[in-house]
């Protein structure tokens, strides 16, 4: 049984200016975030400490996004090729055009979810067998959900429920929790809404006793405590893998929660608690772009993000995340929008 909440306002229709200010700043922050978090993926807090200090921007020479923002790309572009009537079908397609009948990228891939897609859709499995792999609950769902938050702002079920079909191809159970927790939140955070009403909005389109939820509420509990206990609230201790859906969700929406929804404080929570940073730090960008507006963003971090280079998915090389905001934020004449 889902959480119930009040819904987040709905975003005036007259407003287009400020819904692709905050559109701008949810893809955009996601990119930034996956830069700035990649140099400490899978990284301890400790060893973040030993080696840069606490990180308060790029610690790369060319800072550059992972999967995270390729597979933003991917989802963004098939959004906008199909909006409120994306099926399973036109998912599975379009893992076929873009990603599986191609030659691969440096980064094969990208992760254990999508490599084990990858190999079901090769081996001629559809959905939703080809989302039956060893790593169904990993965050390769969560971590391309923003779109689907910008595409249906203000309407959290909407986004949640199109992460979903997005999702069918590649996740199961938690690893479905993760991608519609985070496409609800940057719904809400979309239409204005306050910190707390968009971890809320995310917490009611999940199970009550999912992982996922629980590990969301045990976050927004402690955010304020500081990064230590909110990694003790979620982080599975000693297992080696970081990907866990509910685990990189919910340190996302706690550093998102903790910074009261400040971009610049969010992100880098996100990237100095570890873990699978890359992916912690898009999704609080995306929730804290949304909630801030792209001109939340620091200039210099900004200015760091370039087109995808396609170094995981060779299709979506030249293609730029405001540009996919901007798709997704157009007039009504493209593919149909929710109401």
């Amino acid at each position: 049984m889902a959480s119930t909440v009040c819904s987040p306002p709905v975003p005036a229709p007259d407003d287009a200016a400020g819904l692709r200010a905050r559109a701008r700043g949810a893809l955009l922050g996601l990119a930034v975030g996956d830069a700035l978090g990649a140099p400490a993926e899978n990284l301890k807090p400790s060893e973040i400490r030993a080696r840069w200090g606490r990180i308060t921007g790029f610690v790369a020479e060319t800072p550059c996004g992972t999967d995270d923002t390729e597979y933003t790309i991917f989802s963004g572009l098939l959004l906008a090729r199909h909006g409120s009537a994306l099926t399973p079908a036109h998912v599975e397609a379009a893992w076929h055009e873009w990603i599986a009948d191609r030659e691969e990228g440096p980064f094969r891939g990208a992760g254990f979810s999508e490599r084990g897609t990858l190999e079901n859709l090769r081996r001629g499995l559809a959905a939703p067998v080809s989302a039956q792999h060893r790593h169904a609950w990993s965050d390769g769902l969560a971590m391309r959900a923003a779109p689907f938050g910008v595409f249906a702002a203000g309407h959290p079920a909407e986004a949640a429920r199109l992460a979903a079909v997005d999702g069918s191809v590649s996740h199961e159970g938690e690893g479905i929790h993760g991608g519609r927790a985070v496409a609800a939140g940057v719904a809400a955070a979309m239409a204005g809404a306050s910190p707390v009403v968009v971890v809320a909005s995310a917490l009611a389109v999940v199970p009550d006793d999912s992982w996922t939820a629980r590990c969301l509420r045990r976050a927004a509990a402690v955010a304020h405590r500081g990064e230590r206990a909110l990694r003790s609230a979620v982080v599975v201790g000693g297992y080696p893998w970081t990907d866990l859906a509910p685990e990189a969700v919910a340190l996302a929406f706690g550093a998102y929660a903790a910074a009261d929804g400040d971009f610049v404080q969010a992100v880098l929570t996100a990237v100095n608690m570890g873990r699978d940073a890359d992916t912690t730090a898009a999704v609080a960008g995306a929730l804290a772009g949304a909630t801030s507006g792209v001109s939340a963003i620091p200039a210099e971090w900004a200015a760091a993000i370039g087109p995808a280079r396609g170094r995981c998915l060779p299709a979506m090389a030249g293609h730029h995340v405001l540009d996919i905001a901007d798709l997704l934020t157009s007039p009504p004449t493209g593919p149909e929008r929710p109401r």
